[in-house]
This record gives structure tokens, C-alpha cells and sequence, in this order.
């Protein structure tokens, strides 16, 4: 059976309603972004200022991570167990404000322990926030409610390292950025509390309907059924092989293609093609499914034949493409989890989705960064392997998908 889609003119006022909210959250998630991402583009440089070497920040970078993503899921079950998904999303902000504080950081050890701390804030608040967002983006459809919050969000991730240029350009140091950052802080625990007051259950958004069936991996029986199982396995796969920027960018570096002027430039080009392609891919889900997914791994496979070239066009190509992946990445994998699970399981949903997407990070990375060391041939034949493996398991979740929605 087909899933019973609102028409775009039905405004309603739970529809009016959920529709401010995602803007809201995605004005929030804006200013998180430019704090994190403002942190993430000059924390190396700035751990390295302060001494730490590069196997340190290596390892800092690595626990920040691998925190970042693994404690997703244990904070998912316990979202679910308790329903604090507000109180859980309130904390997780708030431990933003551990980077300002890095402004007063006046060594190595306080400033990796306040990025980890900030890389904790992100695994607590995650998969409360993303399903608190499930439920209003049931109103307005999956994919273009995430697409929404997306692009919102990369506008923030292209402002953050914005800020630290403007504030090099005019001769300024590290610690007057990162004071600066205390301000979108403010703002953003401000309107966090302000749209507790307004939906202080957004679960009421998210109105059952006997015709409106979802794609479900749940059954009474059986708490993560095959299908669950296969877009987890899908979505291992297809994360594992996406070529990290990072290793893009030390690509660039080390062969002196472009300046490290350029660097950040380039990452912000992918965040806003990020933002725009979760638009655009959002609503495209919406209207065909699970079937938006191929463009994954087949988009994935292509990177690592122009990102690591010596031709500045073609390495601005790749970059366009991973803006893209990236883009879809945030935007209808996150809808798609909405789709499969029913809401009383979401917040662990949410946590086991992300643990395995951050634990493919960090395999895909590891591998591709040894592989790069050895032979760029070596990280193509990689890639390509597990993306065509990816699409093995991509098929047959739509082909089951397809079966129980026949059945």
C-alpha cells in the first residue's frame, strides 16, 4: 500500500505548526553549527599553537569521534526509556559553551578535553533532537522537513569558518574567534527553551492514520526486522567508503595543489552544496522512496578518482560531488530512519543508526588514510568494492520493502 502523502496546500494547523517548528530547530541547529564547525575548521592549528604534535591531535580528533558518534546509541535508549528528549536535547547544547571556554584554554590537554566535551554535547543531544524532529516532519513529509533542517544547518557550517577568516584577516588570535563564539550560544539556548515552551510535546505532531502505512521494519514480534537490519548493513557500507575531507585536504596540502588559503574555501563550497542538495534530494524522497538512496554509493565511488588528481578542476568537481553526498548523507538517511521505525523506538533508532555511521567513519577513514600511504590505485579499488557491495544490500531492502508494502 502506498503511503498517504498531505498535499502541499493543506495547511492545517498542526501542518502550520510543524512547519514553524522545523525552522525553528533549524535556526538552532544554524547556530550550533557555527560554533562546532567555526571550532572543527582551526582545532588542529590551534591544538598545534598550543604544542600538541600531530600524532596528538590525530588522537584527539579520533576520541572526539569516535565519542561523538558511539555514545549516540546509549543515549538513544535512554531518550526512549525516559522521554526526556527535550532535557537531553537542552544538556547537549549546552555543552557547546565549552567552546568559547576554549578562549582560556592555555594548554593542549584543557583544549582537547573541552573539543571531547563538545563532541560528547553532540551524542546526547543527536537522537533526542532528531526525534523530536521525526515528529513534526510527518506533517510537512520526511525527506523535505530533514532537507529544511539540513540546509539551515549548512548555512551555519559555511558561517563558522568564516568567522575565524574574518577574525585572521584583522590580525586577531585564536582566543578572540572563539570568545566571539560565545554569542550564537546564547542565542541558540535562548530559542532552545523558547520552542520547548511552544511544542513541549512534538510527539502530538505526528498524527496516526490507519491508511497511512509506513514503509515499518517493526513488528510486535520482532523489535528490528530484516528490513531495519538491511539499510543498517546498507548504510555501513556506503559511509565506509566516502573518502573523508580531511584526507582530501591533506591531499592538497602535502602536493602543494592549492594554498592552504584555499582549503577552507573549498569546504565551505561543499557545505553549501550540502545545503542545497538536502532541498532538493529531500523532497525527491518524498515522492519516490528508498529508490533516492542509489545515488549514494554510485556518487560515493566517483570521488576518489577526482579528489586525489593533481587537476584543480577536477579535485572542485569532487568536492561538488561530496557536498552532494554529504548532502544526502544528513538529509534522507535521517528520514528514512522516521520512515522505518515507529516513534516509541525512534530515539534508539536514531542511536544505533548513528553508532554505525560513526564507527563506517572511522573504518573508511582508517583504511582509506593506510591505503593512501601505499598506492592511490589501492583506495579506488576500495572504494569501489564496498560501494557496488553497498548496493547489493540497497537492493534487496527496496525489493523487501516493496514485498511487505504488496503484501
Amino acid at each position: 500500500m502506498k503511503k498517504r502523502r498531505l498535499h502541499t496546500n493543506q495547511l492545517t494547523p498542526d501542518r502550520n505548526l510543524a512547519y514553524k517548528f522545523i525552522l525553528l530547530m533549524g535556526i538552532i541547529s544554524l547556530l550550533g553549527d557555527i560554533v562546532y564547525e567555526g571550532a572543527r575548521s582551526i582545532s588542529g592549528p590551534y591544538l598545534a599553537f598550543l604544542g600538541a604534535g600531530a600524532s596528538i591531535i590525530g588522537i584527539v580528533g579520533g576520541i572526539g569521534e569516535f565519542v561523538g558518534y558511539a555514545l549516540r546509541l546509549v543515549f538513544g535508549y535512554f531518550a526512549d526509556k525516559t522521554k526526556a528528549y527535550w532535557t537531553l536535547t537542552i544538556i547537549g547544547y549546552g555543552l557547546l559553551l565549552s567552546i568559547p571556554l576554549l578562549a582560556f584554554s592555555n594548554s593542549w590537554q584543557i583544549a582537547a578535553f573541552l573539543l571531547i566535551m563538545e563532541r560528547m554535547g553532540k551524542a546526547i543531544r543527536s537522537p533526542a533532537r532528531d526525534a523530536i524532529l521525526s515528529h513534526a516532519t510527518k506533517q510537512v513529509g520526511r525527506g523535505w522537513g530533514f532537507g529544511i533542517h539540513e540546509a539551515l544547518d549548512q548555512i551555519g557550517a559555511i558561517i563558522g569558518p568564516l568567522i575565524f577568516s574574518a577574525v585572521f584577516l584583522l590580525n586577531s588570535q585564536y582566543k578572540t574567534g572563539f570568545g566571539i563564539l560565545i554569542i550564537p550560544v546564547v542565542i541558540l539556548l535562548m530559542l532552545l527553551f523558547f520552542a520547548r515552551s511552544k511544542v513541549p510535546s512534538p510527539q502530538k505532531l505526528e498524527v496516526s492514520i490507519e491508511s497511512d502505512k509506513q514503509i515499518n521494519s517493526y513488528d510486535n514480534k520482532n523489535k528490528w526486522s530484516k528490513t531495519f537490519w538491511l539499510y543498517t548493513f546498507f548504510t555501513l557500507l556506503s559511509v565506509m567508503g566516502f573518502v573523508q575531507y580531511p584526507i582530501i585536504a591533506y591531499h592538497l596540502n602535502v602536493n602543494s595543489i592549492i594554498s592552504n588559503v584555499w582549503i577552507p574555501i573549498f569546504y565551505a563550497i561543499a557545505m553549501g552544496i550540502d545545503g542545497i542538495t538536502a532541498l532538493i534530494i529531500g523532497r525527491t524522497y518524498d515522492n519516490i522512496g528508498l529508490k533516492t538512496l542509489l545515488i549514494i554509493p554510485i556518487a560515493t565511488l566517483v570521488i576518489p578518482f577526482f579528489a586525489f588528481s593533481y587537476s584543480k578542476i577536477f579535485i572542485l568537481f569532487s568536492i561538488i560531488i561530496w557536498g552532494i553526498v554529504m548532502g544526502i548523507h544528513e538529509t534522507i538517511m535521517r528520514a528514512a530512519i522516521a520512515d522505518l521505525i515507529p516513534l516509541e523506538r525512534r530515539g534508539t533508532a536514531y542511536g544505533i543508526f548513528n553508532t554505525v555511521y560513526g564507527l563506517s567513519m572511522f573504518i573508511g577513514g582508517t583504511s582509506i588514510g593506510f591505503l593512501y600511504e601505499i598506492s592511490l590505485s589501492y583506495v579506488v579499488t576500495f572504494v569501489v568494492i564496498i560501494e557496488i557491495i553497498s548496493l547489493i544490500f540497497l537492493y534487496s531492502l527496496i525489493r523487501n520493502v516493496n514485498q511487505r508494502a504488496n503484501a
